[in-house]
C-alpha cells in the first residue's frame, strides 16, 4: 500500500502542518505503508507534471498551512493540474485525506476546499484533520495532540486499506453536467509555452525574424530564392496528395493570405476519412488560419510546421489550438 503526501505550504521551520505529516508518516510506515512525500514549494516549476505521481498511489494526503486566507497557491495549482491534466479513470478510485493546519483562522474552510475540489475531479474524500496553531512548540510537546493525529492517521488508513465506500456528493452530479473539463491535448510543456510565449510580443516579433531568415538560407541552398508564384489550386494539389485521415477529426478549416488579396481562399472539410478541399470564402469554419503566402509555402515545403509558425507568430488563427495541431497530421508535409 502507498499513501502519497502533497504538502503545499511554504516549507518554514515552525509550520504546523510540516510536523503534522510528519507524525502521519511515522504512524503509516508503522503500519508498513510505503509513504512518499511532495514539497510542492521544491518543485514549484514541475507541479503541472505531478498528477503522473498518483498513478501508483492508493491515497492521497494533501496538506498546506492556512497562513492568512486559504490554503495557498501551490497546493492550488497541483489540484489546477489534476484538474486539467491528470487521469480522471485514476482519480476517481483514489481516496484523499485533507490536513490543514491555520495559525490565523480558516482551517475548516480550507479543509472543506479541498475535499470539495477533489470531489470535482471525481475522487474519493475521507476524513482528515484541521486545527488552529498559534504556537507548534505546544502542538510538539503535547501527548493528546499526538494521540489524536495518531488515532485520525489510523482511520485514514482504514479507510483506504479497506476501500471503505462514501455517499456520492452533489458537487460531482453537478460538475458532470455544468462543469466538464475540455479534452486539453497538449502536454504540460506546451501549455506553459503557450501561456509564456504565445503572448510576448517581443519573443514573438524574435521567433518570426529568425524563421524568416532560416527560410531564406534555405531557399538560398535550394535555388529557390523567387518569390512564392503558386496559386490556390496547386496547393489545393499538393495537400489532396498529402492528406492522411485521422480517425475522430471532422472539422471545417478556412486558410486566407495576408499579404495577396488576389489568391483565394483554401477550404479544407475533413470528416474522418473524407477530405474535401476547394477555394472560396466561406463562413463558419471552426479554424480560420491567417498567413502571408511564403510562409504556407515553407509549410508546403516542409520547412516549417502549423504548430511552429502559430508558436512563432508566423500565422494567425481563430478557433479551436487542438484542430490547429491536427492539421501537422492530417497532411504529412515533411520534407523527405
Amino acid at each position: 500500500m502507498k499513501i502519497n503526501i502533497y504538502y503545499g505550504g511554504r516549507g518554514i521551520i515552525d509550520d504546523p502542518t510540516l510536523y503534522v505529516i510528519s507524525q502521519i508518516t511515522a504512524v503509516l510506515e508503522e503500519l508498513n505503508v510505503k509513504v512518499q512525500q511532495y514539497n510542492l514549494y521544491e518543485q514549484r516549476n514541475g507541479i503541472t507534471a505531478l498528477p503522473n505521481t498518483l498513478k501508483d498511489a492508493d491515497g492521497v494526503i494533501l496538506a498546506s498551512t492556512v497562513e492568512w486566507y486559504g490554503v495557498g497557491g501551490y497546493l492550488m495549482q497541483f489540484l489546477d493540474a489534476c484538474w486539467l491534466y491528470g487521469d480522471k479513470d485514476k482519480i476517481k478510485e483514489t481516496y484523499m485525506a485533507p490536513v490543514v493546519m491555520s495559525t490565523t483562522h480558516g482551517e475548516r474552510e480550507g479543509m472543506m476546499s479541498i475535499a470539495a475540489a477533489w470531489e470535482m475531479l471525481g475522487g474519493l474524500p475521507c476524513d482528515g484533520m484541521c486545527g488552529y496553531i498559534a504556537d507548534t512548540t505546544k502542538l510538539e510537546n503535547s501527548a493528546e495532540y499526538s494521540k489524536i493525529i495518531e488515532k485520525k492517521t489510523e482511520h485514514i488508513y482504514r479507510t483506504i486499506n479497506q476501500k471503505m465506500p462514501v455517499f456520492p456528493a452533489s458537487n460531482q452530479a453537478v460538475i458532470n453536467k455544468v462543469a466538464v473539463a475540455k479534452g486539453i491535448d497538449l502536454t504540460p510543456q506546451e501549455s506553459e509555452q503557450l501561456s509564456e510565449y504565445a503572448s510576448d510580443d517581443k519573443f514573438v516579433r524574435t521567433q518570426k525574424e529568425d524563421l524568416q531568415e532560416l527560410a531564406s538560407i534555405f531557399r538560398d541552398k535550394m535555388g529557390q530564392e523567387e518569390s512564392a508564384s503558386g496559386n490556390s489550386d496547386e496547393y489545393i494539389k499538393k495537400l489532396t496528395k498529402k492528406f492522411t485521415p485521422v480517425a475522430g477529426v471532422c472539422a471545417k478549416y478556412k486558410i486566407s493570405f495576408l499579404d495577396n488579396a488576389k489568391l483565394k481562399p483554401i477550404v479544407i472539410d475533413v470528416d474522418n476519412k473524407n477530405c474535401d478541399l476547394r477555394t472560396g470564402d466561406e463562413d463558419e469554419c471552426d479554424v480560420v488560419i491567417s498567413t502571408d503566402q511564403h510562409i504556407f509555402e515553407d509549410i508546403l515545403s516542409g520547412r516549417m510546421t502549423f504548430q511552429r509558425a502559430f508558436m512563432a507568430g508566423s500565422i494567425k488563427m481563430k478557433g479551436d489550438f487542438k484542430l490547429l495541431r491536427s492539421m501537422d497530421q492530417l497532411f504529412e508535409l515533411m520534407a523527405e
